[in-house]
């Protein structure tokens, strides 16, 4: 470990409110037909608390048997819900809402000790998640089909959308209650049952939306839970029952998932990682793009697959936005998720730490200038925490592994361009294609960077442009596997097929006219 970090604040708060015995002797189970269910007793992960270093909870890892009772009993489910009126299922939606709105600051402070963000931070996931559930509950306009009357002499034709049957999402760390909630109202409200197999790192939020979903009055069945690792997501990926996959996750996961479920003839969308630009051209409000660049990269501890986390500073403007760039990430409040203080929490287990801090070493050894240092931070009083403070090194070249890799940690790259072209030519050469931004204030040079960028989602001014939950969510190239963005009118058209109707009710008596040829209007 290095010295203390140069320049950051530390915030000394109290221990979590569980006592570590008491968290130690809790275990996680899965949640099976709305009652809780351990599995077969077999293998179990710990759950860290990230800002004390403690093992908090054990987790219940699932075996194939477990899946395949949450399934069974999604499959059984299926049956019922499937064929439950519009109005019954937006019932429950807006019952389910209200409890979650109700609720958001439990769910938050669940979110806080297990994922390390701070709470603020845990409050603004569940109202992003929140607003998919209000989406879901406008279920009867976005299901709507279309009809034509009189398509031919007597015929009419129309069209309507179905449920799947049993839906899976295979959801990640960084987002424990907002990633799993962009997927199961979606699916549910469009009379899908639905398998959430959360990550085993954050595990308790899933469990809590899923008792809360069933108070709201979600019959047994219809959302069920299970714990686990590669086991459980393979026997998702392979069950004969299950009929579609939703996964976010990195991009190497991705296209395992993409292509091991895909082979099973199930339909998949997998989002995978990314690598977020966000270009700074020398008109720009350096001030303000310094704010929101630190914002973008530090929030969460860069644990966001939307963190930007390659900052392209272009043409005279780049060593007046390092100097502002330095001074806000060296002012970045970082401490436990429960102090009130805190802008900027843990990372989520010690190997995430671990993997973070080599790559800003691999970095510094490669010739990038570490020109804020967050390695060997130490919060007093959390001695033992989690803790990477903000890093910000620049010079950075495309080579260097801090670029090429998706560091998902507090870390901002800076590389440096000549112009707007440049800049648009080194996003599109890299891999990814998640997000990107650009600060300006020329309308002209936005408008030929937005067009320009082969990315799914682009901020103007705005360096994380996660879209509203009435937009669909996802990336280009390998930030996403599949044809459907998440959540809004494409997460509809996912969890849902289209069935077109042409019909005609004959007169008794009338002569038909049948024929072998094709037929055609007339």
């Amino acid at each position: 470990m290095r010295g203390p970090l140069r320049g950051l604040v530390w915030l000394r708060a109290p221990v979590c409110w569980r006592s570590v015995s008491a968290m130690a002797a809790r275990t996680i189970a899965h949640r099976i037909d709305n009652v809780t269910h351990v599995g077969d007793g077999g293998r179990s992960a710990p759950v860290w608390n990230p800002a004390t270093g403690q093992v908090q909870a054990e987790v219940a890892l699932a075996s194939a048997a477990t899946v395949d009772a949450a399934v069974a009993s999604a499959r059984a489910a299926f049956v019922s819900w499937s064929e439950e009126s519009l109005a019954a299922r937006t019932k429950v939606m807006f019952a389910f809402r209200e409890i979650v709105h109700a609720r958001a600051g439990q769910l938050a402070e669940v979110i806080c000790d297990e994922h390390g963000k701070v709470l603020s931070d845990a409050a603004g996931e569940v109202q992003r998640g929140l607003e998919v559930i209000e989406f879901a509950c406008s279920l009867p306009t976005l299901t709507k089909g279309a009809y034509s009357d009189q398509v031919s002499g007597g015929v009419d034709s129309y069209t309507f959308r179905q449920p799947l049957g049993v839906c899976a999402g295979i959801t990640p760390f960084n987002f424990p209650a907002m990633v799993p909630m962009w997927m199961f109202p979606v699916a549910i409200a469009c009379g899908n049952t639905f398998v959430l197999k959360p990550s085993e790192r954050d595990p308790s939020a899933s469990v809590m939306l899923a008792d809360w979903f069933a108070e709201a009055g979600l019959p047994a069945g219809v959302f069920n839970v299970v714990h686990g690792d590669k086991v459980a997501v393979d026997a998702l990926l392979d069950h004969d029952d299950v009929a579609a996959v939703s996964f976010v996750g990195s991009t190497p996961i991705a296209k395992y998932v993409h292509g091991r479920a895909t082979a099973n003839g199930k339909r998949v969308q997998a989002l995978g990682g990314a690598k977020n630009h966000a270009v700074v051209l020398p008109d720009a409000d350096m001030g303000f793009a310094a704010e929101q660049l630190a914002a973008a990269a530090f929030g969460s501890a860069g644990e966001r697959c939307m963190a930007i986390s390659a900052a392209v500073a272009v043409g005279s403007g780049a060593d007046q936005l390092m100097e502002l760039v330095d001074e806000r990430a060296r002012a970045v409040r970082v401490g436990p998720g429960r102090d009130a203080g805190s802008e900027m929490g843990p990372i989520v287990t010690p190997e995430s730490r671990d993997r973070i801090v080599g790559f800003i070493d691999a970095g510094e050894a490669q010739g990038a200038e570490v020109r804020v240092d967050g390695r060997g931070l130490v919060v007093p009083g959390h001695e033992d925490g989690f803790f990477v403070g903000p890093t910000v090194l620049d010079r950075v070249d495309a080579s260097m592994d801090v670029y090429t890799n998706e560091i998902f940690g507090p870390v901002l790259s800076v590389v440096r361009a000549d112009d707007v072209d440049e800049a648009i030519a080194l996003i599109n050469a890299n891999p990814y294609g998640n997000g990107t931004a650009v600060f300006t204030n020329s309308g002209a040079a936005a408008r030929r960077f937005v067009r320009g960028v082969h990315v799914g989602m682009v901020g103007v001014n705005v360096p994380v442009p996660v879209p509203m939950a009435f937009h669909s969510f996802g990336g280009w190239k390998d930030s996403l596997f599949g044809e459907h963005h998440v959540h809004g009118p494409e997460g509809v058209e996912f969890y849902t097929r289209a069935k077109v109707v042409t019909q005609r009710w004959p007169e008794s008596g009338l002569p038909g006219d049948a024929s072998l040829d094709m037929p055609t209007a007339r």
